[in-house]
């Protein structure tokens, strides 16, 4: 049985004061919860929430990375640097760095395998634009960034990968997949990890899903057979918003 993984990205978002009372906040209601738990400030307030948070149940995550351990790389962060400062993820592949900033399959691969070869559990986005769903080419889309995503990663690694199917034309869109558009989805990834690792190893790994989830949405979303948790963006910066996504999530 896989353990569900709800994880908050702030993105731009928050003060140094607000990120601490977010985490805070969002630590204290985490009681009984059965399912694991991350958040992911912006890169300045990392240090600052990982220090209130050490020890208890509430992990931190980095946003991105780059794939070079240290060097004349003016704006970048290593994976070492997040590892040093208490993060154990850090997402990479998210929809915003592939299309606004640009980044390709082979770059968030070897930012793949540099976080794994630090340390650190990769939560791997994956997901189709408007015109890619319109255009019915969704599945294919979806198999090549898995594929590329995951090119050279051993099969040893694979359970420290979480992959997140985050649909483009549903982000901060207010326009969301049906439970079974994500259900569809996260099937046709679990098909292409089978191909790539085995079923059984298929099987273990963690999909996440990431398109506009809210508290209203969350149970539908999240009791879908082959979704196993969320990556939650906008409803992530409210403790009481983010908590009621974490106990919905089986």
């Amino acid at each position: 049985m896989r353990k569900s993984f709800v994880a908050g990205n702030w993105k731009m978002n928050t003060t140094a004061q607000e990120a601490l009372n977010l985490a805070r906040g969002v630590a204290a209601g985490l009681g009984g919860v059965a399912c694991d738990v991350a958040v992911c400030p912006p890169f300045v307030y990392l240090d600052a929430v990982a220090r209130t948070l050490k020890g208890g149940p509430l992990a931190v995550g980095g946003q991105n990375m780059y794939f070079e351990g240290k060097g004349a790389f003016t704006g970048e962060i290593s994976a070492a640097m997040l590892k040093d400062v208490g993060c154990r993820y850090v997402i990479l592949g998210h929809s915003e760095r592939r299309h606004i900033f640009g980044e390709q399959d082979a770059l968030i691969n070897a930012k793949v395998k540099a976080a794994l070869a630090a340390g650190l559990d990769p939560i791997l986005c994956v997901g189709e634009t408007l015109s890619e769903r319109d255009g019915n080419q969704t599945l294919g889309v979806v198999e090549r960034q898995t594929r590329e995503g995951l090119q050279g990663v051993a099969a040893d690694a694979l359970p420290r990968v979480t992959l997140a199917y985050e649909p483009v034309w549903a982000i901060g869109t207010g326009r969301n997949a049906t439970p079974a558009q994500a259900q569809e989805v996260h099937a046709e990834i679990r098909k292409v990890l089978a191909a790539l690792y085995g079923r059984n190893a298929a099987d273990a790994v963690r999909i996440q899903y990431g398109g506009s989830v809210k508290p209203e949405n969350a149970s539908e979303i999240l009791a879908q057979p082959d979704v196993d948790g969320a990556l939650v963006g906008g409803a992530a910066l409210k403790a009481d918003s983010f908590l009621a996504i974490v106990k919905a999530a089986k």
